[in-house]
């Protein structure tokens, strides 16, 4: 009896196993980074005048090399052009400060089987990745404001720090297409189109983020 029953409890084991791995498909949490600003009050380095952005993420994990996540970021970005080896009109100096709400669609692509699971799927806890997609910015600066489309691109590193909580660095550059949110545009008095414009701010964050949402599991295969 006693032999009979070590036997079902085994079996129920190497059923179960592979089953309880990979079984949640949306992460949600917390990001907190460093941001950098590139255009007309700063044509130097990126992160000469670094600031915060704190904010949120949800991702819907497709497998283990396809996510797409949506984020909310609050930001701040700084400028000060007096390092610049330019020459603006009239030898000014252009300083700002600019408030932001990043809203960001992006898809994921993991370099390695990201997740866990049976060892014949070689899933990976740590996993470079790359991120591209979609964006909407509303800057908030001197006084002023502006809404304008982006495109955000960059790189990333996820690590599964336990089954259902996972750590991620991420840098990405962000295309802004207004050309005003550090409230300067055309200083030179040439109009140009929006694909010319200047301006580009990154982020560099780190997130921490929570698996829920059970996977519907059928005859042990998770959907």
């Amino acid at each position: 009896m006693k032999k009979s029953l070590f036997i079902l409890l085994l079996l129920t084991l190497m059923t179960v196993s592979p089953v309880a791995a990979q079984q949640y498909k949306y992460e949600a949490g917390p990001t907190l980074g460093m941001t950098g600003y590139l255009g007309e009050g700063n044509l130097g380095s990126l992160f000469r005048h670094p600031s915060f952005t704190v904010g949120g993420l949800f991702r819907y994990t497709h497998n283990s090399r396809w996510a797409f996540k949506a984020n909310l970021n609050y930001a701040n970005i700084r400028g000060d052009s007096e390092k610049d080896e330019s020459w603006y009109p009239d030898g000014a100096n252009y300083t700002f400060t600019s408030n932001l709400i990043d809203l960001g669609l992006t898809a994921e692509f993991n370099f390695l089987n990201f997740g866990r699971g049976p060892a014949y799927k070689k899933y990976k806890f740590i996993s470079p990745y790359m991120v591209a997609g979609v964006g909407f910015v509303f800057a908030m600066c001197n006084g002023s404001n502006q809404a304008s489309f982006t495109i955000p691109i960059g790189i990333g590193v996820k690590y599964k720090f336990k089954d259902r909580l996972n750590l991620n660095f991420e840098f990405t550059m962000r295309k802004e297409f207004s050309d005003r949110i550090d409230g300067l545009s055309d200083l030179y008095g040439i109009k140009h189109s929006f694909a010319k414009n200047t301006d580009w701010y990154s982020f560099a964050t780190f997130s921490v983020s929570y698996e829920f949402g059970k996977r519907c599991i059928k005859c042990n295969y998770i959907e």
